[in-house]
């Protein structure tokens, strides 16, 4: 098995629980959104400061930065915190993990086929089957939305 797939199923795993997560902390903090936004920057800052810096400090990859590849990385942190944020809202709101998680997760890899397919040109026009899967992913996400459990 090739180690980016054990990383991608360490995201799956992980964006998989954030939602529920999330849900079963707002509720114990007795609707605190947001406390658990805050509990969620502390653990950010654990995991994305603290461990980056120690990787850098033991000369894993150099500290050469340049200001548009920050510049991108700044943005994709913010768009990642914001959309915790709108998840926790979204929770906050009257949704519940049951269909908030599966209509992020369906709508999302969506939008980043789209942002990735304009910003990367694909070589080759995809085949059909590429487009009967986001057809699928959309058609998904508003089954769940239709059917939702009481």
């Amino acid at each position: 098995m090739k180690l980016w797939l054990l990383f991608v199923l360490g995201a799956i795993l992980s964006w998989g629980c954030y939602v529920p997560l999330m849900h079963e902390g707002q509720t114990l903090l007795k609707g605190g959104a947001v406390r658990a936004f805050l509990c969620v920057g502390l653990a950010y800052f654990l995991t994305a400061v603290l461990i980056p810096l120690g990787l850098l400090g033991a000369k894993v990859e150099p500290w050469a930065f340049n200001r548009e590849g920050t510049r991108f990385a700044f943005i994709a942190g913010a768009a990642g915190a914001a959309g915790a944020l709108f998840i926790i809202m979204a929770l906050m709101w009257g949704g519940t993990p049951l269909f908030v998680a599966p209509l992020v997760f369906a709508g999302a890899p969506i939008v980043n086929v789209l942002v990735s397919m304009t910003w990367h040109r694909p070589k080759t026009t995809p085949e059909v089957w590429f487009y009967v899967g986001l057809m699928l992913a959309a058609v998904g996400a508003g089954l769940v939305l239709r059917f939702k459990p009481a």
